[in-house]
């Protein structure tokens, strides 16, 4: 059988370099030049502002009355 010479060691090794590839792959996306646009239009959303309706502003007036 192929697997016989598999220890625990060598699984362990696997998954790191598993893990290793997906880092690196997660670094080269979050850092791509394609997704400069969306990443920055997501770093500006804490700043939206967003009209509150009419009910809500009048429900908050009353509680400081």
């Amino acid at each position: 059988m192929a697997f016989d010479n598999l220890d625990i060691g060598t699984l362990r090794g696997l998954g790191t370099a598993l893990v290793m590839l997906a880092f690196i792959g997660v670094t080269v996306w979050a850092y791509s030049s394609k997704r400069k646009a969306a990443f920055d239009e997501a770093a500006n959303l804490p700043f939206a502002d967003d009209p509150t309706p009419e009910h809500a502003r009048n429900a908050s007036r009353s509680y400081l009355a």
